[in-house]
Parts: C-alpha cells; sequence; structure tokens
C-alpha cells in the first residue's frame, strides 16, 4: 500500500512539473498560444478544483524583531522581541488600502497557529535542515504604507533603511548563501513594497499581486506566486435567494476611481462610454468609509462587476465581486490570477480585451446575451470557490492563506532543479 501510495504521489508531482514547464514556456514566449473569445453559451463543467492529498510544506521562518512586522501596527518605529502566537495582535477591523495588501500579515499567522491537522499546506519546522523553504516575515507593504506612502522624508528614509537591514541580514545567512535565496518566501504585495532593494533578493519566491511594476528579471511567473488581494467588502454569506438572477436588476456595476496609471487610463474612457446605459452602474468614487457599503449594496444587486486594470493589471475590486457572487468581467491583456493552475476562471468571469472592451456597445450587446442559465452556472460556482479568497486567522482548510502555500510548494521542482545546478555549474544557463 505504500508503495502505490508514493507511485501515486510521485507520478502527481511529475504531472504538476510538466504542467509548470509547459505554463513556464507559453509565459516566456517560446510557445506561441491564445485563445480566441470564449463563446458564452458553451457548456460549463459543474466539477470543482481538484486538489492532492501530501504532505505539508515544511517552513522554517525567520526570527525578527517586530519593527519588521507586526510592530507596524502597533505604532510608527514601535519594537519588541520577535512575535510569538501570544504576542500576536488581530489585524485591526478598519484599515482600507493596508487590508488589501495584508497577505503578508496572513502568512506569518499560518505559521503560529499551533495546531497540525490536516488542513495544514504549511507548518513551521525549527530545524532549518528539515525546511523546504524559509520565510522572511518582513511587512514589505505595510512598511510602504505605513513610512513611504504618507510619510516625510525621514519616514521614507527609514522604509528604505528597514529593507537594506533586511537585505543584509538575509546576505549573512547561511540558508540564503546555500541556496542564493532561491527556496526563500518573500511577501512583497502592493505594487511598490521593497521598493529600493527588491533586485537584491530577486532570486527569491515573491508573493505578488501582479506583475505590473517589476520587470521580468525581477518577478515572473516562472518563480513567484500571484495571491489574491484581502477582499475589502463583507462576504455575501446569506445569498440563498430562491431566484438570485431575477433580483439582480442591474446588468453591470462598476465603482472606482478613474484616475490611474497606465493601462488603468482605460477606466475614463469606459466611464465615458458606459454611463446612463440601461442598467449599468458606473461611478467614479473611491472604496472608502460609506463608499464600502455602497459598493457592496451594488455589487450584490448586480450580476456582472466591471474590472478594468488600476494603476497595475489586478485590483482588489475583482475579489470583492467574487465575494459578492457578482460575475467578474475583466479588461485585461495581460493579468496574472491567483490559483490559476488550480481554478479555471474562465467558469465564473468573463473576459475582454482592452480593444474589445473600447469598442462601442460590444461588451454591453456580448454580456446581454448571456443567457440565464449560463450565468446561474457561473454565480453557483463563485459560491463554491467563495472560500479560496477568504483570508482569516486561525486559518481553515482551502482559504487564502493555504492556497498561496500550496502555490508555494508548485514552484519547489523548478525552484530545486536550480539550487542543483547552480551549486555545480561554472557556467549557468550556458545553453540560452
Amino acid at each position: 500500500m505504500k508503495v502505490k501510495d508514493t507511485m501515486s504521489k510521485s507520478l502527481v508531482c511529475l504531472a504538476v512539473f510538466i504542467l509548470f514547464l509547459f505554463g513556464s514556456l507559453l509565459y516566456t514566449g517560446r510557445i506561441d498560444y491564445r485563445s480566441s473569445f470564449s463563446l458564452f453559451d458553451s457548456p460549463l463543467s459543474k466539477a470543482t478544483p481538484c486538489f492532492t492529498e501530501s504532505e505539508p510544506l515544511k517552513v522554517y521562518m525567520y526570527d525578527l524583531e517586530m519593527k519588521y512586522n507586526v510592530g507596524l501596527l502597533k505604532g510608527s518605529h514601535y519594537n519588541a522581541a520577535p512575535v510569538t502566537i501570544e504576542t500576536l495582535p488581530e489585524w485591526p477591523k478598519y484599515t482600507g488600502l493596508r487590508k488589501q495588501h495584508s497577505v503578508e500579515y496572513w502568512m506569518l499567522a499560518s505559521l503560529l497557529y499551533a495546531s497540525n491537522d490536516e488542513t495544514r499546506e504549511a507548518v513551521r519546522v525549527l530545524d532549518p535542515e528539515s525546511a523546504d523553504v524559509f520565510f522572511v516575515p518582513f511587512f514589505s507593504s505595510l512598511s510602504y504604507n505605513t513610512y513611504y506612502r504618507h510619510g516625510n522624508d525621514s519616514e521614507v528614509k527609514f522604509d528604505d533603511q528597514l529593507q537594506a537591514e533586511i537585505v543584509d541580514f538575509l546576505r549573512k545567512s547561511e540558508h540564503w548563501k546555500r541556496s542564493t535565496g532561491r527556496d526563500h518566501v518573500i511577501p512583497m504585495h502592493h505594487p511598490n513594497a521593497f521598493k529600493r532593494y527588491r533586485e537584491k533578493v530577486n532570486a527569491a519566491i515573491f508573493i505578488v499581486a501582479d506583475f505590473g511594476r517589476p520587470p521580468p528579471t525581477v518577478s515572473n511567473l516562472r518563480k513567484d506566486v500571484v495571491s489574491p488581494y484581502a477582499h475589502v467588502v463583507e462576504t455575501f454569506e446569506a445569498d440563498d435567494i430562491s431566484d438570485p438572477y431575477e433580483s439582480r436588476t442591474k446588468l453591470l456595476f462598476f465603482r472606482g476611481r478613474t484616475d490611474r496609471k497606465d493601462d488603468g487610463k482605460d477606466r475614463q474612457q469606459l466611464k465615458d462610454m458606459l454611463s446612463g446605459q440601461k442598467d449599468v452602474v458606473f461611478e467614479a468614487a473611491g472604496i472608502s468609509g460609506k463608499g464600502v457599503n455602497e459598493s457592496t449594496n451594488g455589487m450584490r444587486s448586480s450580476k456582472f462587476c466591471l474590472h478594468p486594470a488600476g494603476d497595475t493589471p489586478s485590483s482588489c475590486r475583482l475579489f470583492d465581486a467574487i465575494v459578492s457572487h457578482c460575475v467578474p468581467v475583466i479588461v485585461s491583456d495581460k493579468i496574472e490570477l491567483p490559483f490559476e493552475d488550480e481554478l479555471d476562471y474562465t467558469k465564473f468571469s468573463i473576459f475582454f480585451s482592452r480593444h474589445e472592451a473600447k469598442k462601442e456597445g460590444y461588451m454591453l450587446d456580448q454580456l446581454r446575451t448571456v443567457s440565464k442559465a449560463r450565468w446561474l452556472e457561473m454565480w453557483g460556482y463563485l459560491k463554491n470557490i467563495t472560500h479560496h479568497f477568504e483570508y482569516q486567522y486561525p486559518p481553515k482548510k482551502g482559504d487564502a492563506v493555504n492556497m498561496i502555500w500550496r502555490q508555494v510548494k508548485h514552484k519547489l521542482p523548478a525552484t530545486k532543479l536550480d539550487v542543483h545546478r547552480n551549486r555545480r555549474l561554472k557556467v549557468p544557463d550556458w545553453w540560452r
């Protein structure tokens, strides 16, 4: 029986690695494949994502003083001994933008969680020699939002100082030297997190929101993990209406800022096209204060929720739509999505290229052709996968933080290959 189990696990690992290599070739352009626009009335499978059982990932977490992580929740420049399960503060309820990029907190908290039950995708080990990966508990996104984004020059320099200290600490670490950082995990969810020194640690596995800011030499799909934003609106727990299709009286909903950068500039053009259209709500406003309630009500009363690019290809709005069970309408040419090797987003989302979305009348015409039966299937699928986008403590099986650790595990075959080759080759990647 044990032999069969071992063979099964080996076959699963082999399959994952083959899929990973194929995905890498697609991403790097060595295979050119582009799918055409999906037919809206094609049948949908009711299958749920396939999960295989395996041993939890063994993670060694560096003991860093609180000023690098949870101390940022206690006030500027607060410091104390490394956090423990007893000293872990709760995440504040009202934190706006800080909450969206709070993945670093939930990853740390999950490793402090004492239970070793079967729901865990990753467990903390105290012996670094037994670790699969090394976690660096530096809250780079929170540091940016605390010191850099709204700070004066001295505060900006303090954020830079923290980054420099982390880089110095890692470069002195024997564990970092052994792999040149390839088996280290560093959250950098905010697009400007670790802004000054990220190139110094770019061999590590980054936990990111997307690849809109850093160059491919620093962050890319081959080594890094795309993770969801923490949603701002409350999850629609009571969505058990007998006819949800008819109860959602609006066709399309959007509420957000239109003064964005790069591809996000499309938002103003979309506003000009969509404002005033029948069954469409397009509001140029921020999602703060009472705006959260207005966004919550708007998403829960609409069949589709628009997700154009923000300052980078992704934004929190997509995940607000998912937990509101409002079918996302994603407008992007280059967005990367969380957990996409396990979740098929075409089962619960609709995609338009930027060109298609800006064609007068095209997007609304296409949305109006979606049958009630098709929409109900997508709505039902959304309800089944919402838990994969929940950050919480204690962690639960299949929630966002456990899914992220699964994604880290999926990167390990290529990571180990790089580590082993790097130890012996004098001229790395000679074949390029």
